[in-house]
């Protein structure tokens, strides 16, 4: 969450901070003179083993106390609600002007050390609340030696089989008026960034950190817990021109959707992913087994809200012990939560952070198609490259061994697409270049295929990025694809500047260049489809409607068309079926409404008994989405399944409708292995 615009420095106790140079403007831009170390190759030949364990663990990665309360839930509770342990990485230390204001009270006077430790208390008593406990369980507290002589303050709590613990590295977030801080350090090699020493503290004196020593702490930090699941914040956030006033208002760095130190802070948690794979592989080791989901910021600000009220009650519940009250007696004399944001503050803040969840990377984490001899495959991203599993037999109710395609370092969504000869064309978008210092930063969309139907598979591909320019181009969505009768493969990625890009592969396999489709403004997470005349069709969620785009023709150029209005606005992003007319239905979820819509021949109904939250799937006949709860339900026809039972879904399950009409949801769970339901 935010602490406010950039503020004079204020006097600091136990805590300073070393500096060679003013920051450089353009923080968010995570872009960075070469660094002056060389890692490892971030991207080894494909066939490394993959460490294949099955104990589940979710590593977080916040700048503030309180981003993974306000940005990844309800994700994180669910995963704790199933006995996932959980571990919380925090990279500043919250102090931000040291002034933890109690509502209708005078403003105190700044105690940065005091407030950072009413943060931390606020946490403890927000995950105790989550693990069903009293909100001031104790919890044992002692301090961790990391990586380069590093340590940090380690709070842990457990709650039977469940446990939680928080790792606080505390750097400073303020350190005077050119508000020296994680973006600065991701910037500046020269800096050296001290950290806080919150009141109450095990620790006794200040450290500090350099770029590569923060790098190193968490690349040691993954390399010691081993989790199968790690979020982050956002690291290329949207670019949003916005004025002055509004902006610092908004609590926005100049020029982008969200704050600097939650843009550092992602840029170092990826950093540090691929440097742990690159550590991994260095010397013929394994890939670790791990899966990634990054969270929107204050992107959610700028676009209408996605929690319907009874998962948006939930998530604010656990934001009220964290923003505690004065009048507690939580045993920690420099407060009992952030008082900034206590009570219902986060539910009447106008900006609305609380409001939505929504994941960086949206769509397919998982794509299945049949091999040869009816079994079933499974592709999805694992330790940051493309991994195979294939199907011990036709149902894929059993899985073979993980094959490592290579490719990385990839997000974790993919694309994907059939071709007129029954092979899969693989989509993913690959983080090229990622590094501070003035290094490149640079991401690309990057495809797999096989040399024959069947076959062996050619080496990755890059196909470039259709948003020109060093900093525009890290703002690009996730790639989505489908291929039309004429045997044309359409390419669609959501651009920096919020539309939509197409790329077409023709039959002989050649590409065409990037080409802007126009039209308004749309959040990612695209649908294609093709209608039963033959006319591909893009649909996008945008500010107050859904975007459409579609040929006049078989074969024919898409175009923006009329926005489609007959329902709410939308939430989410709306999923495509072709209809038995040849027309096509959507499908999405309101903003703030559980109730899921369908729009078909231009008129909008409310699907009975498929309320919930979140991104649908759409496939066959069949529609695949979030219960109001968190599990995954499947409707098909007028028949609905729920699934209760197996490991928590992770965000996009494939769905899957064989010739003979039957539904396959293949997902991975939080120990970042494949699973199978078969309503």
């Amino acid at each position: 969450m935010t602490d406010g615009p950039a503020l004079p420095g204020n006097g600091v106790r136990r805590r300073a901070v070393l500096t060679a140079a003013a920051a450089g403007a353009a923080l968010s831009a995570c872009s960075v003179p070469a660094p002056r170390r060389t890692d490892p190759a971030p991207d080894p030949a494909p066939g490394r083993p993959i460490s294949n364990a099955r104990r589940a663990l979710l590593m977080q990665i916040l700048a503030h106390p309180d981003d993974d309360l306000y940005f990844m839930n309800p994700d994180t509770r669910h995963a704790l609600d199933a006995g996932t342990p959980l571990v919380c990485v925090y990279l500043t230390a919250g102090e931000a002007d040291g002034v933890n204001k109690i509502p209708g009270r005078a403003r105190p006077a700044p105690d940065k050390a005091a407030y950072s430790s009413a943060r931390h208390q606020g946490l403890r008593q927000a995950y105790a609340t989550l693990l069903g406990l009293e909100r001031f369980a104790p919890w044992e507290i002692s301090v961790a030696e990391l990586d380069g002589g590093h340590r940090a303050e380690v709070n842990t709590l457990t709650a039977g089989v469940r446990r939680v613990e928080l790792i606080f590295l505390d750097t400073a977030m303020h350190t005077g008026r050119h508000r020296l801080g994680l973006p600065s350090l991701w910037q500046d090699r020269r800096l050296v960034l001290r950290t806080v020493v919150a009141d109450g503290s095990p620790l006794r004196r200040a450290g500090s950190y350099t770029y590569d020593g923060l790098i190193d702490v968490i690349a040691g930090l993954l390399e010691r817990y081993e989790p199968t699941v790690v979020h982050t914040l956002d690291p290329d956030p949207d670019i949003q021109h916005s004025t002055e006033a509004v902006r610092r208002a908004d609590s926005e760095q100049r020029g982008y959707s969200d704050h600097a130190d939650h843009t550092a802070a992602a840029c170092f948690a990826w950093a540090a992913m691929i440097r742990r794979v690159a550590r991994s592989t260095r010397s013929g080791g394994g890939i670790p087994g791990f899966v990634v989901t990054s969270f929107r910021g204050y992107y959610n600000r700028h676009w209408p809200k996605n929690l319907p009220p009874g998962v948006l009650d939930g998530k604010a519940a656990a934001l009220v012990p964290y923003g505690g009250s004065p009048d507690w007696d939580c045993g920690n004399p420099s407060g009992c939560g952030d008082y900034n944001v206590g009570g219902d503050r986060p539910l009447t803040n106008r900006k609305g952070w609380v409001r939505s969840t929504r994941h960086r990377y949206p769509g397919a984490r998982a794509v299945v198609a049949a091999e040869a001899g009816g079994r079933l495959a499974a592709y999805a991203v694992v330790g940051l490259r493309l991994v195979r599993w294939r199907g011990t037999d036709a149902t894929g109710g059993v899985w073979g061994p993980p094959d490592d395609l290579g490719g990385g370092p990839l997000a974790p969504a993919l694309g994907s697409a059939g071709t007129g000869d029954g092979d899969l064309l693989l989509f993913g978008l690959r983080f090229a270049a990622l590094a501070g210092h003035g290094a490149d930063n640079e991401r690309e969309v990057v495809l797999l295929e096989r040399s024959t139907p069947g076959g062996g598979f050619l080496a990755w591909r890059g196909l470039g990025n259709p948003s020109p320019g060093r900093d525009e181009g890290r703002r690009i969505g996730v790639p989505v694809a489908v291929t039309a009768p004429d045997g044309r493969v359409h390419l669609f990625v959501r651009n920096a500047e919020k539309g939509v890009s197409t790329r077409v592969r023709e039959a002989d396999r050649s590409w065409g260049e990037w080409r802007d489709l126009g039209g308004g403004e749309v959040q990612d997470g695209l649908s294609a489809v093709v209608d039963g005349s033959g006319r591909v069709h893009v649909y996008a969620a945008g500010h107050h409607a859904v975007h459409h785009w579609t040929q006049d023709a078989p074969g024919a150029g898409l175009t923006a068309r009329t926005q489609i209005d007959a329902g709410p606005v939308p939430g989410d992003a709306p999923a495509a079926l072709p209809a038995a007319d040849g027309s096509v239905d959507l499908f999405y979820r309101g903003q703030a409404r559980a109730v899921t819509t369908a729009v078909r021949g231009g008129a909008a109904t409310d699907l009975t008994g498929f309320d919930g939250y979140g991104e649908l799937t759409a496939a066959g006949p069949a529609l695949l989405g979030r219960t109001v709860d968190g599990l995954l339900q499947l409707r098909a026809g007028t028949r609905l399944s729920v699934r209760s039972h197996g490991p928590v879904a992770l965000d996009g399950a494939a769905l899957r409708v064989g010739d003979d009409g039957h539904a396959v949801v293949v997902g991975l769970g939080a120990d970042a292995l494949p699973w199978t339901w078969r309503p």
